[in-house]
């Protein structure tokens, strides 16, 4: 009986063990987002924020919007934070996501040389474009299914480029990140298609300086998105439905909108009540 009184001692110690070392595993959610959100140093500032608050650590993917969407759909990630509101609306609606939550905004500008030999400078971005297009000038695109680089289609289409059935003399791809191809544009006097927030933190810029700014076309909202636990049933619902209540809550939305660079905001919460 004794020996029977032992191993039943052991057996419950070791299982309390096992559950204090399963209580101590640190928690966390994989978050697919967009490289502006992490090039821009948004979340170098917000997500420790989010981390104090509630325990859980945040390890991010930064990729383009597609590739990030991408992710989810695989279910290696908890939840997203993009700026494509139709690819979104496309993952929510296809059963991989639950209901997309608006988070903030900001915008795009067209950067190019200071010279602009192309003629762009102004405050309509499909005008610029064709200027840029008909000028044969250097022009620099993501290539990368991001949200900027489905942006920056649009904006050609409008311009009354069909980039599939003839791109512009000077259209490069580079298949790249923001932060890359605004290297490449400095290095190569070319115009670019950037988000406010990564030119704001981009240092190595040379001789470019925006060039367009301030069309509505040119805002870009961000959303977040919870990845469906019935579409994968093991990724962190609740951690992640927490990391998503956080951002649009007032403490959430206050951490957003006190990010600068050079005392200029970066991005505008915008969430719903």
């Amino acid at each position: 009986m004794s020996c029977r009184r032992g191993v039943r001692r052991a057996l419950l110690g070791a299982l309390a063990a096992v559950a204090l070392h399963a209580g101590a595993q640190p928690r966390f959610i994989v978050l697919a987002s967009t490289t502006s959100t992490e090039q821009s140093g948004l979340f170098a500032h917000l997500l420790p924020q989010f981390t104090r608050a509630t325990g859980i650590g945040v390890r991010v993917v930064a990729l383009g919007t597609g590739q990030a969407l991408d992710v989810a759909r695989r279910g290696d990630a908890d939840a997203v934070l993009v700026h494509d509101v139709e690819a979104e609306e496309r993952f929510v609606a296809e059963g991989h996501g639950l209901p997309r939550r608006a988070v903030m905004f900001n915008d795009f500008v067209l950067v190019g040389p200071k010279a602009d030999a192309a003629g762009a400078r102004g405050s309509d971005i499909a005008a610029a474009l064709a200027r840029v297009a008909a000028a044969g000038a250097p022009f620099v695109s993501r290539g990368d299914r991001s949200g900027t680089h489905t942006a920056e289609r649009r904006y050609w289409q409008a311009a009354g480029v069909d980039l599939d059935a003839r791109k512009p003399a000077g259209y490069r791809e580079c298949g790249c990140g923001m932060g890359p191809a605004l290297n490449i544009a400095a290095s190569s006097g070319a115009y670019v298609l950037a988000d406010r927030g990564t030119w704001l933190n981009f240092r190595n810029r040379a001789d470019l300086a925006i060039l367009v700014e301030g069309d509505r076309r040119l805002l870009n909202p961000y959303g977040v998105i919870v990845v469906n636990p019935a579409k994968h049933p093991h990724v962190r619902k609740d951690l992640a439905q927490a990391f998503a209540d956080w951002l649009v809550s007032p403490a959430g939305q206050a951490a957003i909108a006190s990010y600068r660079i050079g005392g200029e905001p970066v991005f505008f919460a915008n969430a719903h009540p």
